[in-house]
């Protein structure tokens, strides 16, 4: 269930968005840790993900904005959002519904290492 998070416009001011105004969102399991995915964000996807409670991205690649798990139905439900001491890398820890947060089917986009086979 969504939840929106509670913010002042004035906080989105402590975000470091780079040149091409975005920040990279490191996303996380609430529940157990788990790293799931990184995606990029500009001030509007920021504001869309806190307003709405479902995480919102800017696709460098299409060029507009994304909610995770519209055409999957893999959808995540934000908890919190955080940013770092630089403020240039968000934390988003969210309840992933569905099989995962990867478009290749796994759970998490780090399902791969090296020196594995």
């Amino acid at each position: 269930m969504a939840t929106p998070i509670q913010f002042d416009e004035s906080e989105l001011d402590h975000v470091v968005f780079g040149q091409n105004g975005l920040v990279p969102a490191i996303v996380q399991d609430a529940g157990d840790g788990t790293v799931l995915m990184l995606a990029y964000m500009n001030r509007e996807s920021l504001r869309r993900t806190l307003s709405s409670g479902r995480t919102c991205f800017w696709s460098r690649s299409r060029q507009e904005f994304w909610v995770k798990g519209e055409t999957s139905g893999d959808r995540q439900w934000v908890r919190e959002v955080r940013y770092d001491c630089d403020g240039d890398t968000l934390l988003v820890l969210v309840d992933q519904e569905g099989k995962g947060a990867c478009h290749t089917g796994e759970r998490s986009c780090f399902f791969r290492s090296f020196g594995k086979s």
